[in-house]
């Protein structure tokens, strides 16, 4: 696509707003109020609003590289801090995808520069785990389940974070979710994790506000 190309697509798009409702942009402008926090993958075949069929302003979003949930990651907890604090959304997804690079990446280590730090939380996944993953033959299954692990293992990373568990406590929310895309036939994949369930076997260790200081 050329430069120029993407001008020509936003006033097109601008001009099909409008003729819709002359107010979009208006209203658009006065804030935001999303019932969900979205974390997904930078891969540029995953495109939040357009899979969920969401409209701007329906989803608070950050994207990285295999969507991880890093606990030294300033970017991720400014977000999340932010979506929990001031916008108070109901709902915290971890979106991962199949065919995703950098899970790949994790399954086979090289060395990869700049990209080595940050791939390190996917090879821990991987180490967590191995033992179930070492038994799946084909390479191709072996990744998808990484895929699905690591989105499990990321949904603990958020019930970890300080800002989440205040909320938690105090409202019983956001509730956290983990979600696959399968790239392969466009749809969407809900895990079915029980985050209480799952943060209950770590509770002990992990847990900010353990029923004692309640």
């Amino acid at each position: 696509m050329k430069f120029k190309k993407i001008f020509e697509n936003n006033e097109k798009w601008v001009a099909e707003k409008l003729a819709l409702d002359p107010q979009y942009f208006e209203n658009l402008s006065k804030g935001q109020s999303p019932e969900f926090l979205y974390i997904g993958c930078s891969d540029s075949r995953v495109t939040a609003e357009d899979l969920m069929g969401v409209k701007p302003g329906e989803v608070f979003i950050h994207r990285n590289i295999a969507n991880l949930v890093i606990s030294t990651d300033n970017n991720l907890n400014a977000v999340v801090q932010f979506a929990v604090e001031h916008l108070k959304v109901k709902h915290i997804i971890v979106c991962g995808h199949y065919e995703c690079g950098g899970i790949k990446a994790a399954l086979h280590p090289s060395d990869m520069g700049q990209l080595n730090s940050w791939l390190q939380t996917l090879r821990d996944v991987y180490r967590i785990h191995r033992a179930e993953l070492d038994k799946i033959k084909k390479d191709h299954l072996r990744f998808d389940r990484l895929v699905e692990l690591n989105v499990l293992e990321q949904c603990i990373n958020i019930i970890k974070i300080d800002h989440v568990q205040k909320a938690l406590h105090k409202t019983g929310f956001p509730t956290v979710h983990g979600w696959v895309f399968d790239v392969r036939t466009g749809k969407l994949i809900d895990l079915g994790l029980n985050m209480d369930q799952e943060f209950s076997k770590i509770r002990s260790i992990y847990d900010l506000n353990p029923p004692e200081n309640k």
